[in-house]
């Protein structure tokens, strides 16, 4: 049966981290791996996630190998650290404000077994309509175009993700630009299954600035602006 190593990039999750780490030790079966990787935090995350992973450690409250390593700022470089570190066969890129079901390991390992790569159906933790509807149509556009995003979990298969150098180093849309590489190899496997992801953003900008957002900075990046200049419009 295939192994799994957990790859989650971090920057300033302080408040979010005991969350993700019950989170993680209530997955069944767990994961084999789980790779923190801090992209430079300035609000004490490293510190406190080696604190929590010796605390699961002395207290042999999990079987996982935890691990939490430093990186360059920059969710690819971060992930792609944490892959070159990773043990397990399939390689899970989780985001540190998103929940996997609890069978999420199983159902990777089922679908690896016909597919290289895949990603998971998500939901915003939100009872909006309007983040509902969101939701239905982020699931609706990745199984008709084949790219995910990285709130969806996006796994691959290890040795795959080595032949095709990894995630691309640029500021924003790495999860788009592997994806378009990942299905010319193969079609992904679109696991029904929801992970449940955070709508603070949506909340904060609201929904309508958001989407609207959120497409103009795909068009931006299909006609070629640099993923620089369209990662400071969306931090800013």
């Amino acid at each position: 049966m295939l192994t799994i190593s957990i790859i989650i990039p971090t920057f300033n999750e302080a408040d979010n981290l005991p969350h993700l780490f019950a989170h993680i030790t209530g997955l069944n079966p767990p994961p084999q791996q789980v790779l923190l990787v801090d992209g430079g935090s300035n609000d004490e995350s490293f510190k406190l996630v080696q604190n929590l992973i010796a605390d699961v450690t002395r207290d042999n409250l999990s079987d996982i190998d935890w691990q939490v390593v430093k990186s360059q700022a920059g969710r690819a470089r971060q992930m792609n650290k944490g892959a070159a570190l990773a043990t397990g066969d399939v390689l899970l890129f989780l985001h540190a404000d998103t929940k996997l079901p609890a069978q999420a390991i199983m159902d990777v390992k089922t679908a690896t077994q016909d597919k290289k790569w895949g990603r998971f159906d998500v939901r915003l933790d939100s009872p909006d309509w309007m983040l509902k509807l969101v939701s239905k149509m982020i699931n609706l556009r990745s199984r008709l175009t084949g790219i995910a995003t990285g709130d969806q979990a996006i796994f691959i298969k290890r040795d795959l993700f080595e032949q095709i150098g990894g995630y691309p180093d640029q500021a924003l849309m790495e999860d788009v630009e592997i994806s378009k590489c990942l299905k010319t190899i193969g079609k992904p496997a679109c696991l029904t299954t929801k992970v449940i992801t955070s709508a603070r953003r949506w909340q904060q900008h609201g929904t309508c600035r958001t989407i609207l957002l959120m497409w103009q900075l795909r068009f931006d990046y299909w006609r070629g602006v640099p993923t620089d200049n369209i990662w400071q419009r969306y931090y800013r």
